[in-house]
């Protein structure tokens, strides 16, 4: 039993350090608005956010997610919901658009 416990609680702490995100540096500025993770959102400038509803694939979502993020002038997204809608072959994505920092440098 009290193997039990102790193995219940080793996997609580692996799980809350799972959520736990270490801080990465996002790679540099392009023309191109770049994708980029939680851990490289620290200290960027947010810029709004932005959602698209489109007909086909995840990936026809995450390009006009893409597409949105260039005309919106932002340096990187974070796609923070990618899912299909109540009617199949509907897709909504939800990201956040975040400009370059000054440590990150300027667009190349």
């Amino acid at each position: 039993m009290r193997s039990a416990y102790l193995l219940v609680f080793s996997l609580l702490l692996a799980g809350c350090s799972a959520l736990e995100t270490t801080p990465k540096a996002p790679p540099a500025p392009t023309r191109q608005a770049q994708e980029i993770s939680r851990a490289q959102s620290g200290g960027l400038p947010k810029l709004g956010n932005i959602t698209v509803n489109v007909h086909g694939s995840p990936d026809d979502a995450q390009r006009a997610v893409a597409a949105q993020a260039n005309q919106a002038g932002a340096a990187y997204y974070q796609i923070v919901m990618l899912s299909e809608t109540v009617m199949p072959g509907f897709w909504y994505a939800s990201a956040i658009l975040y400009g370059a920092s000054s440590a990150t440098g300027a667009v190349q």
